[in-house]
């Protein structure tokens, strides 16, 4: 009888709804026998809504690639199982909730203002440490020959060039991308997410919170 081999892959962190996880909801799963493929993809991965063996809820739990192979094997034997994902994953449980729309633009509304005086306070006084007016003053008399006036070119070219290169930096012009590459503001909370899951992963093990093979 031909091997059966299935492939597996399961991303580092994945969010489900509802609290009964099949192995369907947070991998890809290929087989050539459809019989096993549908086996395998009802899989019960863990239930949200049952503690798990210290008595504790939580919700979200860290699994080992292990104990999914274990479960595979207990409903085909002999298969050869091919991990094409995370060694170790993350598994975040959100209840579903009905949404308040007008909650969630207070909200918006609320962080843009915050975002907006504090970056604008940064700015200031970075001017102000590095003197920048008197910058702008000795240059303006080195190549006018005399003291500018109260509003002098350079502070409104500075101005805009400042508005320019943050556009271009964040590559955001109001709700779209300038360009198709991920922003800086992306890419660092991409870094922050897989830090703090591979955080949480270590911790689930050392307090053994996590689900893994006897």
């Amino acid at each position: 009888m031909k091997e059966c081999q299935i492939y597996i892959k399961i991303d580092r962190n994945t969010c489900v709804y509802q609290p009964k996880v099949l192995l369907s909801d947070i991998a890809k799963i290929e087989c050539e026998r459809q019989d096993i493929l549908r086996k395998v993809k009802n899989l019960v991965v863990h239930n949200f809504d049952v503690p798990l063996k210290d008595g504790s809820h939580h919700t979200t739990i860290s699994v080992s690639v292990l104990k999914i192979i274990q479960m595979i094997h207990q409903v085909s034997p002999g298969s050869l199982i091919v991990n094409e994902g995370e060694k170790d994953f993350v598994i975040e449980y959100q209840k579903q909730s009905q949404k308040n729309a007008w909650l969630d633009k207070a909200k918006t509304v609320l962080l843009c203002i915050i975002v907006f005086f504090g970056s604008a306070f940064s700015i200031i006084a970075f001017n102000n440490d590095v003197s920048i007016v008197k910058v702008f003053n000795q240059f303006y008399y080195q190549v006018m020959g005399t003291m500018p006036g109260q509003i002098s070119e350079l502070e409104v070219c500075y101005c805009v060039g400042l508005a320019i290169g943050i556009t271009v930096f964040f590559n955001h012009l109001g709700p779209k991308k300038i360009t198709h590459d991920p922003t800086p503001l992306q890419v660092e909370m991409r870094k922050y997410e897989n830090d703090l899951d591979m955080t949480f992963i270590e911790n689930a093990g050392r307090k053994e919170h996590n689900i893994d093979v006897d």
